[in-house]
């Protein structure tokens, strides 16, 4: 686990920690936490993918790559915020991440090697902590200093803040998926080009 710092999120003090796989499963019970004082109105709202033990289910699923890699935000000892994500293998084209693509926008798009695409799974703050520049600032924790060559992220059509969010910070629009998890609806495919150069705050 590593650990920074900074005060740039409506003067609180955030410290940002850093977790492997095997960590991240240490503190599953933040992240349930997190995600909980997260998406209030999308569990509260019924849906199935969104209950929490389907968002759990996921969690575990996610951490038995080696690969995943977490960041979370902290104000104190309470967790505020939290992203991760991770590098996707060859089995991203057929079986994984891609495999509910609608279409590829380019030939070999989707071809992966381990080393070619970051795959940004998840980033959500606490709803009383929104809008001081965590969500942005985790963002970048994650991304800064990976190798890949670019990075993905999914994101509903309907979530309008979060999808102005990212295009402001330099991801673009080039495909949609439908993931193979179940009642998981249609998200617009983003791509962000590594390495990150953060955009002024």
């Amino acid at each position: 686990m590593t650990t920074s710092t900074i005060d740039s999120t409506g003067g609180a003090d955030i410290t940002f920690r850093r977790y492997d796989a095997a960590s991240a499963r240490q503190i599953r019970a933040v992240v349930e936490a997190v995600y909980v004082g997260s998406y209030v109105d999308a569990i509260a709202s019924g849906d199935p993918f969104d209950s929490v033990e389907a968002f759990m289910y996921r969690f575990d699923a996610y951490t038995s790559r080696s690969s995943f890699d977490l960041v979370v935000a902290y104000q104190g000892d309470d967790a505020v915020g939290q992203t991760w994500g991770w590098p996707l293998d060859e089995r991203a084209t057929t079986t994984g991440w891609w495999a509910g693509l609608l279409a590829e926008p380019e030939v070999d798009f989707t071809l992966e090697d381990g080393r070619r695409t970051f795959a940004l799974s998840e980033i959500m703050v606490l709803r009383d902590w929104s809008g001081k520049g965590i969500a942005h600032a985790l963002h970048d924790q994650l991304l800064l200093g990976r190798a890949e060559q670019r990075a993905t992220l999914l994101v509903e059509p309907d979530n309008v803040s979060a999808r102005r969010a990212y295009l402001n910070w330099g991801w673009r629009k080039v495909a949609q998926l439908r993931p193979g998890w179940d009642h998981a609806p249609l998200f617009d495919v983003l791509i962000l080009p590594l390495p990150l150069r953060p955009l002024p705050r």
